[in-house]
């Protein structure tokens, strides 16, 4: 059994303690930890009792610590804030709403995390965890509530709601397409030509082969090739003039707008894939409020994508095609 000078100080004395070592004042350490002055006083009195040393000198109008409270003070201080800290951090995190989320890298990149502030604006209650993976995550992951995926229709899980279609459109830095003007086909060939090197199904509607015949220039020879993994490597290699990528139009909308990038072709370059992105919701998910939010403001972004996409696909259906003649 342990004697009593060996006994762990107890808390609320220290915190007294604390108070009167930073404030040098009893009335003044009642007032901040909301306690009448005779209270702690009777905990000073404890903890010096415990201690078998006196730790304030008092004097009339003046309280003074001595070599035994400052010593105590050095260890106590920190070990109290850090304390603070921990129980500030668990009260708050008690009422986060947290939201986990999966996608692949590239959407994340270049579609979710560029608006994700809007919803955090208006939710500052809520957490969002991305896992961002190339790679389908199991349906019985406990921290994931949907996906954001792309796919064919027939390969959406019941139950997916399309987000957008897909649409891609050659894409080209202004300082480049400067140097090196693009007013046909014909004129890739001086062009090096940004290639995403995916073996999926998909990569068929994402190849430039695929974009030459529908644009009646099959046999063109680039001047050049660079192949690249990532469609968000695909945009930033074209945003650093380095060659012109074949981009998809719902991920590059915005930099397209604001003048990063150019359609050297308009509205007549662009091809539809059968291809479409896709919110799953997962089987295990818990329905709770933030969750909720989340998924409305993501269906709200995804209507404002699609109606940029409408908009552009009409006013490509109202332009002529290029002429095939200068496409070859």
């Amino acid at each position: 059994m342990n004697s009593p000078r060996q006994r762990p100080l107890s808390i609320g004395p220290l915190r007294a303690f604390e108070a009167v070592a930073r404030r040098l004042s009893f009335r003044a350490a009642a007032e901040e930890l909301h306690l009448t002055q005779p209270a702690i006083s009777r905990q000073i009195r404890s903890l010096e009792d415990e201690l078998g040393a006196t730790l304030f000198l008092r004097g009339t109008r003046h309280v003074e610590i001595t070599g035994a409270g400052a010593l105590l003070l050095r260890s106590v201080a920190p070990q109290l804030a850090q304390l603070d800290t921990a129980v500030r951090h668990i009260r708050s995190t008690q009422f986060r709403q947290p939201v986990g989320v999966t996608t692949f890298a590239s959407f994340a990149s270049l579609w979710l995390l560029p608006r994700l502030a809007g919803f955090q604006n208006t939710h500052p209650e809520s957490d969002i965890r991305i896992s961002a993976s190339d790679h389908l995550v199991d349906f019985d992951d406990p921290e994931i509530d949907l996906a954001l995926r792309y796919c064919r229709p027939e390969q959406a899980p019941p139950g997916s709601t399309l987000l957008f279609g897909e649409v891609l459109t050659p894409v080209a830095s202004p300082a480049l397409l400067q140097r090196q003007p693009l007013k046909t086909a014909a004129d890739l060939a001086r062009h090096t030509l940004l290639e995403e090197d995916d073996p999926r199904p998909s990569a068929e509607f994402l190849s430039w082969r695929h974009w030459l015949q529908q644009h009646a220039a099959p046999g063109l020879q680039p001047r050049g090739w660079v192949y690249l993994n990532f469609t968000y490597q695909q945009v930033q290699a074209a945003l650093a003039g380095q060659g012109v990528a074949l981009a998809r139009m719902p991920l590059v909308r915005e930099a397209v707008a604001r003048g990063e990038l150019l359609e050297p072709f308009g509205p007549g370059g662009r091809v539809q894939s059968p291809f479409s992105y896709w919110l799953v919701r997962w089987p295990a998910r818990r329905e709770r409020p933030a969750l909720a939010a989340f998924e409305s403001w993501l269906l709200e972004e995804a209507a404002l994508t699609r109606a940029d996409t409408q908009e552009d696909t009409l006013q490509q259906m109202a332009r002529p095609p290029l002429p095939r003649k200068a496409l070859r």
